[in-house]
């Protein structure tokens, strides 16, 4: 029996559903961890997290393995998510130039792994205050480009919970930023559901999650939405603490999700999971399996439109 051919790059299909996935030794173990829990859609670090740079360049042979991977078809949506040191709003010159620069050479490998965007947090003021620490951002995300010119990777503002002072925790706030950089097609957004109900996003009801995401239409705009990250919140509603619970085991409960995962305007936009993995990713794969399951209870019924 011949075997099956990957799926083509540009034949896309629905949904987009995967989890964030560890490249733990090499960038294409990614695609075979992704595969194994049944995911088409994935999200990867471009490298170490929790380190400013990376220590070498991606190699060719690196690129090519990712590039190469048997299961490379199946795997329709793949994006990255910077690294957690990036503060683009920081007032020390020091700390913010390295933000920019590790952005800057982490667009870059995103680029080389041909991924469309990279999350990443906009940054926190620090004190200094919310249009301060905006402007700061815009600036910064300016420098970012010009030093960075042929990348095609775009930088997805993702909403946060709003702890301490970190910014992006309201809808204003992203469009302050996309209304105000020179190159606002660089730019585009990511949605995480613990983040938007920590925030103070009433998304627990179907009606609240329909009116929250009418309400990101109108000051964003869904236009400017590139993925969703899937993850359920362990504190309340407008704690401003971000902690991410297992779908449907947290504050938020399960009717976000099945509006979620059935709203028309929301069918093409890849969906992640970053929950707790639990052993050899056994969390990823029950998650993905409830996710799954409220599709197809959806079909018995009235399917909610955004």
């Amino acid at each position: 029996m011949a075997p099956q051919r990957s799926a083509p790059l540009n034949k896309t299909v629905h949904p987009l559903l995967g989890a964030h996935v560890s490249t733990a030794g090499g960038m294409d173990k990614a695609i075979t961890r992704a595969r194994e829990i049944g995911a088409n859609a994935m999200q990867i670090f471009v490298k170490n997290n929790m380190q400013w740079f990376a220590p070498a360049p991606l190699g060719e042979s690196d690129i090519r393995a990712f590039h190469e991977h048997s299961e490379r078809g199946e795997i329709h949506s793949v994006f990255g998510h910077s690294g957690y040191m990036i503060n683009l709003a920081a007032a020390n010159p020091e700390f913010l130039e390295k933000s920019r620069r590790a952005l800057a050479e982490e667009l870059l490998r995103a680029d080389q792994l041909r991924l469309p965007f990279l999350v990443l947090h906009p940054g926190a003021h620090l004190g200094a205050g919310v249009e301060a620490g905006l402007e700061k951002v815009v600036e910064s995300l300016d420098a970012v480009a010009s030093l960075i010119p042929q990348v095609s990777a775009k930088v997805a503002l993702e909403t946060t919970a709003g702890q301490g002072t970190c910014l992006g925790c309201e809808f204003e706030q992203l469009a302050f930023i996309l209304n105000h950089v020179r190159e606002p097609e660089r730019l585009c957004v990511c949605i995480d559901t613990a983040h938007l109900f920590a925030s103070g996003y009433d998304i627990a009801t179907e009606a609240g999650a329909k009116a929250v995401f009418a309400r990101f239409d109108r000051i964003v705009g869904l236009k400017h939405l590139a993925a969703l990250h899937l993850n359920d919140s362990k504190t309340a509603l407008g704690s401003r603490v971000d902690r991410h619970e297992h779908i449907g085991q947290g504050k938020i409960g399960i009717e976000a999700f099945r509006y979620v995962m059935n709203a028309p305007r929301l069918r093409k936009i890849p969906k992640v999971l970053e929950t707790p993995k639990g052993i050899e990713m056994a969390g990823d794969v029950e998650n993905l399996a409830l996710l799954r399951s409220i599709i197809q209870q959806s079909r018995q019924g009235k399917i909610p439109r955004v």
